[in-house]
């Protein structure tokens, strides 16, 4: 009997044996799926809106905002309140900044202008106007390379270098940065928010960076006055004659329909 009761025993042990194993591999298996479906995807995202010409927040697609702002990300602000967010984008400067930033002193207006290691290189007189007047000084990169075509460290070579430059010439820091070509990833949004930015996107941009192609100025105001709407983001390409010329009547139509423009550290 002792030895049918041993027996017993023993099937019995190792069957638990056996079924800790299979739960121990079956655990093991749901991690490793776990993981592989967290893994982070580096499908390239080109940034792009419709617009609708009704002063209303354009669509600027579900998808590509939940992203954005999963990762700390930006592109429109409150549909309630009538806040602009003025924005340049400065990849080289082409004879026109310096109108454009006294259009903006004189309309006691404060902007953001993404600047890349050609303008603070070759401009950094205007860099250093830019701060010292209260504008916002965010990072287009140092070369103005797609980031979701650069591994991690290249993205962070491309952002800190031209961190580092900024904050050693001005004692300036900067936060915010605008992805070159308005392309992003999943993945490249978590790199540059590891590095501590916050990626501003837009919710208003039309064909103005072509210096050999200007759009007719009456047009472009009646465009970029038709799409304001309630936390605008506007981009604006600071090389552009057209955009130059009619700021100022931008700025002043805006004002009289109520709009008030912010800066991106009063973002709502």
């Amino acid at each position: 009997m002792k030895n049918i009761k041993y027996g017993l025993m023993g099937i019995l042990v190792i069957a638990i044996f056996s079924l800790s194993i299979l739960s121990a591999k079956t655990k093991e298996k749901e991690i490793q799926t776990n993981s592989e479906a967290k893994t982070t995807s580096n499908q390239k995202i080109g940034w792009g809106i419709k617009r609708n010409d009704k002063h209303e927040q354009p669509d600027v697609g579900a998808a590509n905002k939940k992203i954005l702002e999963e990762n700390k990300g930006i592109c429109l602000g409150n549909k309630d309140k009538k806040s602009l967010y003025l924005t340049f984008d400065e990849g080289y400067e082409a004879g026109y900044t310096p109108k454009l930033l006294e259009t903006l002193k004189q309309n006691d207006v404060k902007a953001a202008f993404f600047i890349t290691a050609h303008f603070v290189n070759t401009q950094p007189e205007l860099v250093k106007q830019m701060i010292d007047e209260g504008h916002t000084i965010g990072n287009h990169t140092v070369n103005h390379k797609s980031m979701p075509e650069l591994t991690d460290e290249q993205i962070t070579k491309e952002v800190m270098e031209l961190h580092q430059v900024i904050n050693e010439k001005f004692g300036y820091e900067m936060k915010y940065l605008r992805p070159p070509k308005g392309e992003y990833s999943e993945k490249s949004l978590q790199v540059t928010n590891q590095l501590g930015y916050t990626t501003v996107m837009w919710s208003f941009a039309y064909e103005d960076w072509n210096e050999d192609k200007q759009p007719e100025e009456t047009a472009s105001k009646k465009k970029i006055v038709d799409n304001l709407h309630n936390g605008e983001i506007m981009l604006l390409h600071g090389n552009s004659q057209t955009n130059t010329n009619v700021l100022d009547a931008v700025i002043k139509e805006a004002k009289n329909m109520g709009y008030e423009f912010k800066t991106l550290d009063e973002f709502e």
